[in-house]
């Protein structure tokens, strides 16, 4: 049986005390090893950013890459290795700025992927910039007079798009974040996970405390997330109260790997000795 001590490793961590990540970190080693997932069955991409480093952090297979470009990784290498659990990490900045046009495109897609977002509503390795879900009004180094562009809400634009599983963590609450994640990653398809995860160093107003006082968990509710228009509603709210769990989700859509020609032998499998001469005649 896995543990999560067996993703535990000795690179040292360099987040800020009391970083929201930590509590990530936990819950997806968590669930992880819940799922009894071996590190050497798990691929995690990312790009850059605080959150971008969590890979490093993980004893499994990784692949750190460009500002906003996990998401066209993780889903080459899902593609080529059907057997691989593989999870894109980032943060809103690096998923939903930088990775924007693979965020909304993936959903079309639907690979066998997750996405992990930490939305910390700031741009923290670069210290302290507005992000694409900065709340309005909210003070920044480069926003001294606070936000004015709307933020972008990434629940809605992927229940919009018909994404087949939309969740929403709080960094706060490990044991209710792993069983979302570990549902996020049992699901076949395109799975997002956006967490609300503070930032002690630069985002004063989105604190532990503020979402503690607003949080509450929608499974503890009537809420049915195969109820789409539902499912909107509860992604548009936002302030005093703001709801945690499994928006939506859909179990019949076909997935990116199943569509393509490669849906019975990925690549991974495919006999490495072709002969091509054939072909290349063609072109001579």
């Amino acid at each position: 049986m896995t543990t999560a001590k067996d993703y535990s490793n000795d690179v040292e961590n360099e987040w800020c005390p009391g970083c929201g990540n930590f509590g990530i970190l936990k819950a997806i080693k968590k669930a992880l090893s819940d799922l009894d997932k071996k590190p050497h069955e798990v691929l995690m991409c990312s790009g850059i950013g605080q959150a971008g480093k969590l890979p490093h952090y993980l004893k499994c297979n990784i692949f750190n890459g460009l500002h906003g470009r996990a998401i066209p990784v993780a889903t080459a290498a899902k593609t080529a290795n059907h057997d691989l659990t593989v999870i894109a990490v980032g943060g809103d900045g690096d998923m939903y700025g930088e990775g924007g046009n693979h965020f909304i495109h993936n959903i079309r897609r639907n690979p066998d992927i997750t996405l992990i977002a930490h939305d910390n509503q700031i741009y923290g390795l670069t210290k302290g910039q507005a992000s694409p879900t900065s709340d309005i009004g909210m003070k920044t180094k480069l926003q001294p007079h606070g936000v004015v562009n709307t933020p972008f809400n990434p629940l809605s634009v992927a229940i919009a798009l018909d994404c087949s599983f939309v969740s929403r963590g709080f960094a706060g609450d490990v044991e209710h974040l792993s069983k979302i994640i570990g549902q996020a990653i049992d699901h076949k398809g395109f799975s997002l996970v956006d967490i609300l995860q503070p930032c002690v160093t630069f985002n004063r107003l989105n604190t532990f405390k503020w979402y503690r006082e607003r949080v509450y968990k929608l499974d503890e509710t009537d809420h049915d997330p195969y109820n789409r228009t539902k499912a909107f509603e509860k992604a548009l709210e936002w302030g005093e109260r703001i709801p945690t769990g499994i928006f939506y989700r859909t179990d019949d859509k076909e997935t990116f790997e199943d569509m393509r020609g490669l849906a019975s032998t990925p690549l991974a499998y495919l006999d490495e000795n072709i002969d091509i001469s054939t072909l290349v005649k063609e072109f001579i």
